[in-house]
């Protein structure tokens, strides 16, 4: 059960908002599909996907999340251990027929979308009413990046999803080694390879659940969406575009950038630029701002 409690304030009087699960399975799946990149950052593909005569199922939703790896979205009105064994069964089908799947991705998204699917990171999201301890434990013991997520429903208007465990793969990942920057200002040739590397060990240090994504043009730091994304350095800096709404960050000139519409590589409306150890500093407090609405 969620600790989360909502109060409604009018007029001086405080009220609490009781939670409750939906009546059915069907209007949780309705409502995530119909808002899923904003609430899973994840471009929806398909509802109730059928598997083939042989395999006999259906595959609640399908999708492309923001690094372009492939999402199988399983849904439960409440707590149902049968969800994360079936969401993994349905990812070993997709993996099995990706033809299939990226006919499906040119269908509806295009052809460079299709063409440019990230098959070595799969994932299988699993939202429901609650999930038991031992659901955290079993994931832990899979293979593939799974991620369960609890929902809570608050009235008619109000709907809370809460990341119980998320749990990458078991492919390795080749972690940089720390390094340390000093100085300010422009960043001399050899040192920028250090402070790249420290914005590596500061993103991956936000949390156990930081998972590395490594696309050609950038490297991305997910959660259950991206913390942030970050391209190969530059001669003078290293940028990050990270998940925060510019409008609700103080933009410093030089060291912050509305990049809402602009074109670059990954996602992330809000523009990093790190040139030293002072700046990645004072860039910490909105890594964790992004953490957390990641």
């Amino acid at each position: 059960m969620s600790g989360l409690k909502l109060f409604h304030t009018t007029s001086g009087s405080v009220a609490e908002v009781a939670p409750r699960l939906a009546e059915r399975e069907a209007d949780v799946q309705d409502l995530v599909e119909a808002h899923m990149e904003t609430m899973l950052g994840v471009r929806f593909l398909a509802s109730e996907y059928s598997t083939g005569p042989l395999h006999g199922g259906r595959i609640d939703s399908l999708g492309l999340n923001e690094n372009g790896a492939s999402v199988v979205v399983e849904y439960r009105r409440a707590t149902d251990a049968g969800v994360i064994h079936q969401g993994l069964f349905y990812l070993a089908w997709l993996m099995d027929h990706r033809d299939e799947f990226q006919r499906l991705v040119r269908d509806r998204l295009g052809s460079e979308a299709a063409g440019q699917i990230l098959w070595s990171a799969p994932r299988v999201i699993c939202v429901a009413g609650d999930f038991t301890r031992y659901d955290v434990h079993a994931v832990r013991e899979h293979r593939r990046s799974i991620d369960l997520v609890r929902y809570r429903m608050y009235g008619d208007e109000y709907i809370a999803l809460e990341t119980v465990a998320s749990v990458a793969g078991h492919a390795t990942v080749p972690r940089r080694r720390q390094g340390a920057v000093r100085g300010s200002g422009a960043v001399p040739a050899g040192v920028l390879r250090e402070l790249a590397e420290a914005v590596d060990e500061v993103l991956l240090g936000l949390g156990a659940d930081v998972v590395p994504v490594h696309r050609k043009k950038y490297r991305a730091y997910q959660r259950l969406r991206n913390v942030a994304c970050v391209p190969p350095a530059q001669q003078t800096k290293v940028l990050a575009y990270v998940r925060l709404l510019p409008k609700e960050v103080d933009l410093v000139p030089g060291f912050t950038r509305d990049v809402t519409g602009l074109g670059h590589h990954g996602s992330g409306d809000l523009e990093v630029q790190l040139r030293s150890e002072r700046d990645l500093e004072r860039a910490v407090d909105l890594f964790r701002l992004a953490y957390a609405a990641a």
